[in-house]
Formats: structure tokens, C-alpha cells, sequence
């Protein structure tokens, strides 16, 4: 029940993927909604620390669901082969865009030399710091990758909807439900 099959998602993959969404959606919603904050609202500092905190802990995620994803079988695709091939590539993109998005925030937030303190347990050292206009170049990446990811998601949602309605295929149901890898 954990692991994949060629039938369907096991239920790491399926917990991994709708951990990482939810992050992903209430990052993006959090680090939108921070930019007009001003300086004495008491989310000033509040909201970039837990944008960071969930960041780390979202990059963790997502180099475990990789190697996870590299380790298991992957279900069989449905549907014609471009769609398939669509498919492939639009995968490959939200993994290349998390990823961009993830470094590019680590690299804003360690540009002056200090780590990340995540959730003030842990800190995540600062091993790249003092580029030139690495803040400011990191920034425009972290900005314009994020919105990237959200279109691409948000894609990603509506072809697994008409997957699910329009072609009646069990694409949707196999990330919800673990129980349909080991069904004939």
C-alpha cells in the first residue's frame, strides 16, 4: 500500500504529492500577500519566517519525492500518446520549477551570509552568500519562477479534472486512493 505500481501511486507518493501542493499553494498565497505588508505590521517578520521555515521543510520534501520517484515504478499513463508525452514533460516542469523557486528563495535568504533558522529548531547553513546582487537577482527568479509553478499547476489541476470527467479516466482517483495500485 505504500509503494507504487505500474497500476497506480502507493500512499507515500500520494501523501508527498498533496503535502507538497498544499505547501506550494500556501507559500505562494503567503509570500504574495507579504509583499504589502509594511514595516510595522507584526507579520513583518513573522511571515518571513514562516515562509522560510515551510520553504526548507518543502525542499526536504521534494528532494525525498525525487529520490522516492526515481526508486519506484511509475503508473502506467493514460490517454492518447502527445497527451502522454504532455504529460511527461509537465511533470518534469513542476519538479524543475519547484526546485528553481525553492534554491532561489534559499539563496535570497542566505545572501548576507546567514543560514536559515527553520522554526528556530534546526538552521540550514548558508553555503552560497555574497554573490553580486544575489538578493536581488535570486528575488526576480523566486518571483517570476513561483508564478511559473502556479500556472503550470494550475494546468496540472484542470488536465487531471478533464482526465477524471471528460475522458473517464481513473487519473484523479489513483492520487487519491491508494487502494486502486492493487486492484486487477
Amino acid at each position: 500500500m505504500w509503494r507504487n505500481t505500474r497500476r497506480g501511486w502507493g500512499l507515500t507518493s500520494i501523501l508527498l504529492h498533496w503535502v507538497c501542493a498544499l505547501a506550494v499553494i500556501g507559500l505562494f498565497a503567503l509570500g504574495w500577500w507579504m509583499t504589502g505588508l509594511d514595516y510595522y505590521d507584526r507579520w513583518y517578520n513573522l511571515g518571513p519566517w514562516w515562509h522560510r521555515s515551510v520553504g526548507m521543510l518543502l525542499l526536504l520534501a521534494t528532494l525525498i519525492r525525487l529520490v522516492w520517484r526515481a526508486a519506484q515504478p511509475t503508473p502506467e499513463a493514460q490517454g492518447p500518446r502527445l497527451e502522454r508525452l504532455a504529460a511527461h514533460l509537465g511533470h518534469l516542469g513542476l519538479y524543475a520549477l519547484m526546485l528553481v523557486v525553492l534554491i532561489s528563495g534559499y539563496l535570497i535568504s542566505t545572501a548576507e551570509g546567514q543560514g536559515i533558522r527553520v522554526f528556530d529548531v534546526i538552521e540550514v547553513p548558508a553555503l552560497i552568500s555574497d554573490l553580486p546582487d544575489q538578493a536581488t537577482l535570486a528575488g526576480r527568479v523566486h518571483w517570476y519562477g513561483a508564478l511559473a509553478l502556479m500556472l503550470l499547476a494550475g494546468g496540472h489541476a484542470l488536465a487531471a479534472l478533464k482526465h477524471h470527467w471528460v475522458d473517464r479516466h481513473d487519473v484523479l482517483m489513483r492520487m487519491i486512493d491508494p487502494r486502486r495500485s492493487r486492484r486487477p
